[in-house]
This record gives structure tokens, C-alpha cells and sequence, in this order.
């Protein structure tokens, strides 16, 4: 049976508990530690900040440096409620932090902003260092497991259990898609029991599933078309997409990831179109064909003529019925190349997660209706934005409504 113990003491019971240390968590235990209120951060791992860290790997893409209108749409049917949150917390804002914590920024040629070392550990040693200024306790292999009366429960390691009354309480535990980083959505259901409303959790940002025969798939899994234009249902997007052996990820597939994930909730499989040579139309294409050697392959030709990627041609024969022989339609195909696609991946190997906690369910501060003082952000809300800076500035700017919003709680509600 589990050891149950109180912890004693105005040392051992905070102020405000932030739940979760990863890059929400540990912002918003910024904001009020730094507004002089006493925070503990409870998290389940062994280290802090593991998300931040895998989320460094490709170079940190901290935030984008266009526009604020154009900066809102990127968040879909949220669109207007995070106008609202970048006007409190901006790009800029964000910028300016990491250039406080020594980790000074640049704006790559995409416009995504990255810190100069484009690397998550020395920002992560240096924000860390200045929570510890700040006095900030911090409490891992703490693994939340809700509310016991008006108490926190966490169960530790070695069986026993900790209740913590803190005056207010962060949850900050990421959506579903980091599993083995403590994010596996385990909190729905404590919210749920409380009466929250939770959409469910859906891959984001992920790749999806084909049927590629097991011939292209060994001749093709790895390979990248480099310089592509992915469209669907009227939206394109365009970068780099690789071929796996499930099927195809990459940028552009990320960026359309939500509108295809929803239209295969209604039916499968939907159709996806590439355009391999974007900045070439069809007549031009076309032309180029029409003067392929006589005894050069087409394979060869696309390789060495129009300086396509070398799955191109097997790609070609995978999904068309069957290869033209005219030029103007070969130019058609390889403008409008179409891909079918069955099933996202998995959430547990996506970036990301779409749904959780429906804003119905909480006040504009962020603050769950059902469970007055408790107040969430991050990846747990039900919101989505594709990669290139917007995932992190969404996760950091809803970390600060919600830390501003305990502020203004506490300071309405005095013990």
C-alpha cells in the first residue's frame, strides 16, 4: 500500500505548483517566480526540460519573424484568440528572452529565428540557473496523478504518495506525442473526472501512411524530393518531402497535415497532388521533354536534364497508372503528380497534438471553470500550428496569459 505523507511546512508547500518542466512548465514558473510568488515545479521525469532539448535537436526554431496577422493565421480556427496572446507575448518578446539568457538569436533565410549556438542546452543551462536565482524549487519523478480533496497527488518512485496544497496551480503536461518525455496525455482523464471538457488528441504535424508496394519501398524509403509543391483541397505548401517506408513526411507534408488528418476522419483514402518541378510550367516542361535524345531513358533524362531527385521515375511508375508517353503529358504528370494517402501516423510519433482542453472549459485567463485556481497551457489546450517557430511561441505565450492569469487570481483572492 502507498505510503501517504502531507508535506509540511510553508518551505514544502508553494505558493503556485507548476505541473510539468518542460519548456510551458518552466515559463510560467518564470513569470511568477520572478513576480515574487513562491512556485514548486512538479514534473515525472528524471531531468527537466526534455521536450525543449528534443525540440533543439534540428537547431531550436524558437519563433518566425513575419507579421503578427500573418503569425495568427498560422494557428487555423484559433486564429483570433492567439492575435489576442502574441499581442501579450510577442515574437519579439521571445526574442528578447532568449537574448537575456545569453542565447542571442537570428532570422534564418526562411525567416524562422533561431539562437546563434542553433542548439537547446546552453539556453536550457542558463534559464535553469536563473530559476534557481529566482528560488524556484524544482520536484522530478513527481508523477501527477490529480486531486485528492482539494490536495495535488503525485506518486513518487519508491511507492509512497505526496499531497501538496499549493494557493494556486499550473498544469503544463504537453499534449500526446512525446510519450517517452512524460507527454502521453495521461491527465485527460483527471481532468475529465473533474467535468473539464477535453477534445480528443490527434497527430499533428506528422507524416501519413501510403500503400507503396514493397519493391519502391526498398528502392525509394530514405529518399527526399527536394523542392516540391504538396497540394491538397486548394492548399499547397512547399520545401523538401521525403519518402519513407510507411509513406511520406516532411515540411510540406507537416504544414497540411491538419486538413488531410480531418478529411481521412471522414473517408480513405484521400488524394494528394506533387509538383515536382514548381518554378517550371507546363509548356516549358514540356519543351524540354519533347527534346529528350533519341535512346536516352526517361529515367535518365529526369535525372540529369531536370535535376530531379533519383526516386523520381520509380516514384512515376508507383503511382501512375501508367506512364505517359507524349511529353505534355508526362510535364502534366510531373506537375500534378497524385499520391494517395490512407492514415496519419501514429500520435505517439508525431511533433505534435491537436485537441484537449476546449476553451469553453476555461476562463480568457486560462483558468479550468470546474476547478477555480487551477489553470492550464501549452499543449494541452486544444490548438495546433505547424512547425517552423509557431509551436513553441504558441506554447510560450499561453504559458504567460495562464502565469499572469494565476497572478491576477492570487492577487484577487488573497488566503
Amino acid at each position: 500500500m502507498a505510503q501517504r505523507e502531507q508535506i509540511p511546512g510553508e518551505g514544502l508547500r508553494p505558493t503556485v505548483a507548476v505541473v510539468g518542466a518542460g519548456p510551458t512548465g518552466l515559463m510560467a514558473a518564470e513569470r511568477l517566480s520572478g513576480a515574487g510568488f513562491g512556485v514548486t515545479i512538479f514534473d515525472g521525469m528524471a531531468t527537466p526540460g526534455r521536450k525543449f532539448l528534443m525540440a533543439g535537436r534540428g537547431g531550436l526554431n524558437l519563433t518566425h519573424s513575419e507579421t503578427i496577422e500573418q503569425f495568427a493565421g498560422r494557428y487555423g480556427v484559433q486564429a483570433t484568440r492567439f492575435r489576442q496572446y502574441l499581442a501579450r507575448f510577442s515574437p519579439q518578446d521571445l526574442r528578447n528572452w532568449a537574448d537575456g539568457l545569453g542565447a542571442e538569436t537570428f532570422v534564418g533565410s526562411s525567416g524562422r529565428v533561431f539562437p546563434k549556438a542553433m542548439k537547446a542546452s546552453g539556453l536550457l543551462r542558463g534559464w535553469l540557473a536563473r530559476l534557481r536565482g529566482q528560488r524556484v524549487d524544482l520536484r522530478l519523478r513527481h508523477h501527477w496523478r490529480g486531486w485528492s480533496g482539494e490536495h495535488l497527488r503525485f506518486d513518487l518512485a519508491d511507492g509512497s504518495e505526496v499531497l501538496v496544497t499549493p494557493k494556486a496551480v499550473v498544469l503544463a503536461l504537453g499534449g500526446a506525442s512525446w510519450p517517452k518525455l512524460g507527454a502521453d496525455g495521461g491527465w485527460i482523464s483527471l481532468l475529465r473526472d473533474q467535468g473539464v471538457a477535453v477534445q480528443p488528441l490527434r497527430p499533428s504535424n506528422c507524416g501519413f501512411e501510403t500503400d507503396w508496394s514493397a519493391h519502391f519501398q526498398e528502392k525509394a524509403a530514405g529518399r527526399p524530393l527536394k523542392n516540391v509543391l504538396l497540394s491538397f483541397s486548394g492548399r499547397q505548401a512547399r520545401g523538401e518531402v521525403m519518402i519513407t517506408g510507411y509513406g511520406i513526411e516532411g515540411g510540406p507534408v507537416y504544414a497540411l497535415s491538419a486538413a488531410i488528418r480531418d478529411s481521412l476522419a471522414s473517408h480513405s483514402p484521400v488524394e494528394v497532388t506533387l509538383d515536382l518541378k514548381p518554378d517550371m510550367s507546363v509548356d516549358a516542361l514540356t519543351q524540354r521533354l519533347a527534346a529528350r535524345r533519341h535512346g536516352q531513358s526517361l529515367s535518365q533524362f529526369l535525372k540529369k536534364e531536370l535535376s530531379l531527385a533519383d526516386a523520381t521515375y520509380s516514384l512515376l511508375r508507383e503511382t501512375a497508372a501508367s506512364i505517359p508517353g507524349e511529353p505534355h503529358e508526362i510535364a502534366g504528370l510531373l506537375k500534378a503528380l497524385p499520391i494517395r494517402i490512407y492514415r496519419p501516423r501514429p500520435i505517439e510519433q508525431a511533433i505534435s497534438s491537436a485537441g484537449g482542453l476546449d476553451f469553453a472549459a476555461m476562463t480568457d485567463e486560462l483558468m479550468l471553470r470546474a476547478r477555480p485556481g487551477v489553470f492550464a497551457c501549452g499543449e494541452m489546450l486544444d490548438w495546433e500550428a505547424p512547425t517552423g517557430g509557431y509551436l513553441l511561441q504558441g506554447c510560450f505565450a499561453t504559458a504567460v496569459i495562464a502565469a499572469d492569469g494565476v497572478r491576477s487570481w492570487l492577487n484577487g483572492n488573497p488566503s
